[in-house]
């Protein structure tokens, strides 16, 4: 084993660019709960969750059990032209799992960038329109389409186009900034006005096929929508048969403190897309859908060779198994509220911290230069990053300045305070002039 230096040094010269948003230089060597260990033997608390893709914390004993079980019994044989156990036995339970009344099916993918191509694919077929509306600030994957849907980075659009064409993107209902600038949230009417004057003038709505959403908007900065939002989007897709469907690859899988985001408010989409979380970290999406909608393509459209993967459909259905027995959900739902409220003084501790917003254990802790203009201070939310690296603990600012606030939902309370505890000294630590040395540029999206 080569030491972090050497190591880190052999991924700058092999590992292409494209692949990762730097960071500090954490080489993690095990994980274990909600705690990560490096090849120096340091060990942090994890507040990301590899990118909240370990819900159900790391190396825990009921997935590894299944993995180790399922890979002595079969690694994997392609559904596309096989059946295994696993598989159906997942795919009833996540239908079963998922919000909606009504008949569903589910399709597997390896990651939520393509169950995000699923939708375009599924809500074209079905409605036989060409269109599809996303929204700014959304992040859906690194798929083609799924880039097309997303509207967070020039860094990811830049040189690969042009990209699929009949994506358009309307402002998310952004509870605490509003639109093109403004620093007050809009109303239901004003966050909708642009999309009807799409409506009006350029884009027939009976030829919009879907809408995809994020509930809680989350590489965009853990927005939360202004109440009502969704309902009153619904009532108007519902004017012109347009499908709704949610992304839920971040924000499921008991994250919000429900077993689904969506069950946060009152509308009932037509897809939903999961992934990260799903299968306990190892690689897996899926869509769930109406029956109706996901009939509507025949094979292969939507087949991968290695989807489905038995080892995956084992973890997944052990994970799903944690999070009822275990009752990580509830368990997220009270924890997070014990968090929130915690962060909440540093809003009136801190002329620094604007916002801190966010559903269970899904927080997002807006760092701005002053209250009032709510500019955004990227520095201030990196340096914060850097130091809580330093002092063990694993945090990452997305949007810039949002420190995302996503601890496994196995963070023991002890370690929840003691995170807690050093992330207000480091913010005191900013405020007294403490990290002004510190360079970060280069750092984060």
């Amino acid at each position: 084993m080569g030491n972090a230096q050497e190591i880190f040094n052999r991924d700058h010269k092999y590992f292409a660019e494209a692949g990762r948003i730097p960071y500090y230089p954490l080489i993690i060597d095990y994980a274990h709960g909600a705690t990560l260990t490096d090849i120096d033997g340091k060990e942090y608390i994890d507040l990301l969750s590899s990118a909240s893709s370990q819900n159900v914390g790391h190396t825990p004993e009921k997935v590894v059990k299944a993995i180790q079980e399922q890979t002595s019994k079969m690694i994997h044989y392609t559904p596309a032209y096989m059946y295994h156990e696993p598989l159906a036995n997942l795919s009833e339970k996540l239908c079963e799992l998922s919000p909606g009344k009504f008949n569903k099916k589910v399709l597997f993918g390896l990651t939520g960038s393509d169950a995000c191509d699923g939708i375009i694919k599924f809500s074209r077929a079905y409605t036989g329109r060409p269109y599809i509306i996303s929204f700014t600030n959304a992040y859906h994957g690194s798929t083609f389409g799924s880039i097309s849907l997303s509207a967070i980075s020039l860094n990811m659009r830049k040189k690969i186009g042009p990209l699929l064409p009949g994506v358009y993107h309307i402002p998310f209902p952004d509870n605490y900034r509003g639109m093109y600038g403004s620093t007050e949230s809009n109303t239901i009417d004003e966050y909708l006005a642009p999309l009807k004057e799409m409506f009006e003038k350029y884009l027939p709505p009976d030829e919009v096929a879907c809408v995809i959403v994020e509930t809680i908007q989350g590489d965009g900065g853990l927005l939360e929508p202004v109440e009502g939002y969704f309902e009153a989007l619904e009532k108007l897709c519902k004017e012109h048969g347009i499908l709704i469907a949610v992304d839920d690859i971040q924000q499921g899988m008991g994250r919000t403190g429900k077993w689904s985001s969506i069950e946060h408010f009152n509308f009932e989409p037509d897809l939903v897309a999961y992934g990260k979380s799903l299968a306990g970290g190892m690689p897996m999406s899926a869509i769930v859908g109406r029956e109706e909608i996901m009939d509507s393509l025949a094979s292969p459209a939507h087949l991968f060779t290695m989807g489905a993967n038995p080892v995956s459909c084992a973890a997944a259905l052990a994970t799903l198994e944690m999070l009822e027995e275990d009752k990580l959900v509830d368990k997220a739902a009270v924890k997070g509220k014990y968090a929130k409220k915690y962060m909440e003084n540093w809003i009136d501790k801190f002329e620094f911290v604007g916002d801190v917003r966010g559903l269970g254990l899904s927080i997002g802790i807006d760092i701005v230069k002053d209250k009032q203009s709510k500019e955004r201070d990227n520095l201030a939310a990196l340096k914060i990053c850097n130091r809580c690296y330093e002092r063990g603990v694993v945090i990452i600012a997305v949007a810039g300045n949002v420190l995302r606030f996503q601890p496994p939902l196995v963070i023991t309370d002890k370690e929840l305070d003691k995170a807690l505890n050093i992330l207000t000294e480091t913010m005191e630590e900013l405020r007294d002039g403490k990290l002004d040395g510190y360079q970060v540029e280069g750092q984060g999206w």
